[in-house]
């Protein structure tokens, strides 16, 4: 069986669950997903990347989305949703809630599950990945398997 450790913010779309489980084919996944609630990153960085996406009104609202401590419990749901979501398509799916430093619980998710590779499903981070302080850059200098990089699909449901 291929193990994915699956970096997420938001809970997935269907889009998003039907591209992590074929990206193998026919080959049985086991996905240990890690869900960061929001509040460690930067809300400037934030509505940076929704101007330069032309989302003009998240930009606007970008101080109404929860952070820090009541960002658990949208991200407890994001997280039991993304699971099911990956269960029902059939794939095997653990999960977790990672509060602090992401990319060191990452590195030990991968060492204590063996994990194959790490996806990193998220929005575009313009202004992070120009300067290479994104998930993905960061967690390739960290695990010692392939990371990719995917674009989350855009969903309300987060």
């Amino acid at each position: 069986m291929f193990t994915t450790v699956l970096m997420i913010e938001k809970p997935l779309a269907p889009a998003d669950v039907e591209l992590v489980t074929t990206l193998h084919g026919e080959e049985q996944v086991s996905f240990v997903v890690l869900m960061q609630p929001r509040g460690d990153q930067d809300r400037l960085l934030r509505a940076v990347d929704d101007v330069a996406l032309g989302h003009l009104d998240d930009a606007a609202r970008e101080n109404e989305v929860p952070e820090g401590d009541d960002a658990f419990g949208p991200a407890e749901r994001a997280l039991a949703h993304s699971i099911e979501a990956l269960r029902k398509s059939g794939a095997d799916a653990v999960g977790e809630i990672v509060q602090r430093h992401p990319l060191d619980v990452l590195r030990k998710v991968v060492e204590r599950t063996g994990a194959d590779e790490v996806i990193v499903l998220t929005a575009p981070h313009f202004v992070e990945e120009f300067f290479h302080r994104d998930w993905t850059s960061r967690a390739r200098h960290k695990v010692g398997v392939p990371v990719l990089k995917l674009f989350a699909q855009q969903d309300d449901q987060g």
